[in-house]
């Protein structure tokens, strides 16, 4: 797992969002975005990161930042996270990993002794030059957007 560091440049991607639009990196040229990957909608840790993402929107965005969650789920899946809790961010289906593959945040990992591939739970802060500025790597679900402001 070769994950992007500080000082990177993110390669250019695409996947649809919950709605089915399809959203690229370039699309945020000249933005700071956040990129928020978590390992499966609508579980305690996932929702706890994302709907403390959502209630500092505000706050993130004035500070002029945009925001991206990233999954392995289907675009089903994330409409329904997205409506069950109101996220006012687009939420990615990278169901075949192009995404994951590209921040390297796909790969081994271990739960009560059980050892399998899965997503890290990472959050990456990119620059409107689409240069890596920030990795956290160990996030804090319900104060996430503590660890970005």
């Amino acid at each position: 797992m070769k994950t992007l560091k500080v000082g990177d440049r993110v390669p250019e991607f695409s996947a649809h969002d919950e709605n089915g639009n399809i959203i690229k990196l370039s699309d945020y040229s000249g933005k700071k975005l956040i990129v928020f990957f978590y390992p499966k909608a609508n579980t305690p840790g996932c929702t706890a990161e994302a709907c403390n993402l959502r209630d500092n929107y505000k706050e993130l965005k004035a500070q002029g930042y945009e925001l991206l969650g990233v999954s392995a789920d289907s675009q089903k899946k994330q409409l329904n996270f997205k409506n069950k809790y109101q996220f006012p961010f687009p939420l990615l289906a990278d169901e075949d990993h192009t995404i994951l593959n590209i921040f390297g945040v796909w790969g081994p990992k271990q739960f009560m002794g059980k050892k399998y591939d899965g997503i890290h739970r990472m959050t990456f802060v990119i620059g409107g030059d689409g240069v890596v500025e920030k990795v956290i790597e160990k996030v804090k679900t319900k104060d996430h957007a503590a660890q970005l402001l």
